[in-house]
């Protein structure tokens, strides 16, 4: 086995709450011992319904969020405070793509500095390689060349997305986070967004933490499921293991309950 790009071991993250009386709890716990390992290659999704901190576990793993208690390894180190040297060394070992292209875009910067602005922060390359990357990402998402010249508002949400995802990219990632990827977009492009992602891992043998509250979705992309309730990992296993033999009540009721996202149905 190689070993893991990304480590939590046994993350806490308590959140303080308002109370009104004195027996009533003054915090409540986001997450509660919840480790798992993501390995270059390899695709972790993390399901579960709103508030059952799948995007806080997302939060930790990109530094947006501190642990209670707990660790969280990057690349064999342990990462005890996310400061700015931190976050520049691991920019360089995972990135992320957010839900919503639209905000994670900046409206007024060009789709080519959109690309450029990651590795110029970092300062990778020379001018000309940079510019030389930049073609290749935007060939790599699918995207003809003239769309470097546009801005986000000028593009659908199915292509401000594929840019996200190069934009991801750029910095040459070991791991991707996607935090609900494909939620803001129409039925018609989700798909197309899917298959972008799978041959990406495929063709740069990236590892990715898949985030979302679509269990058939998550069941598409990964190879092991991480199902999550109340902020702990109710099951976690190999996909086929999770989705033919779930072992676990919640993990049935996701499976029964709604359409994937993929399905369009008709309202009646």
């Amino acid at each position: 086995m190689t070993e893991p790009i990304i480590e939590l071991q046994d993350v806490h993250v308590r959140f303080k709450t308002r109370t009104s009386g004195l027996f009533r709890k003054s915090y409540v716990d986001a997450l509660a011992g919840v480790s798992f390992t993501v390995e270059r290659g390899q695709t972790l999704g993390i399901v579960g319904e709103s508030g059952s901190g799948k995007s806080t576990a997302a939060k930790v793993l990109v530094g947006l969020e501190q642990p209670t208690s707990g660790r969280v390894v990057i690349a064999g180190e342990p990462v005890t405070t996310f400061t700015a040297p931190v976050r520049r060394r691991l920019g360089r070992i995972l990135s992320v793509v957010f839900q919503d292209p639209a905000t994670a875009l900046n409206a007024r910067m060009t789709i080519r500095d959109a690309l450029l602005d990651p590795m110029q922060v970092h300062r990778v390359g020379a001018p000309a390689r940079r510019d030389r990357r930049v073609r290749e990402l935007i060939g790599l998402v699918g995207l003809p060349t003239s769309a470097l010249d546009a801005l986000p508002g000028q593009l659908s949400g199915g292509q401000r997305q594929r840019v996200a995802i190069a934009r991801a990219l750029a910095l040459d990632p070991q791991v991707i986070v996607a935090d609900e990827p494909t939620s803001a977009l129409d039925v018609s492009v989700r798909a197309q967004i899917l298959n972008l992602l799978t041959d990406l891992k495929n063709e740069l043998g990236l590892g990715m933490v898949f985030i979302s509250h679509d269990i058939q979705t998550v069941r598409y992309l990964s190879d092991e499921i991480v199902v999550m309730n109340k902020g702990r990992i109710v099951e976690h296993g190999p996909a086929t293991q999770v989705f033919d033999h779930p072992a676990d009540d919640y993990t049935r009721s996701l499976l029964g309950a709604a359409p994937s996202l993929l399905e369009h149905r008709p309202l009646t």
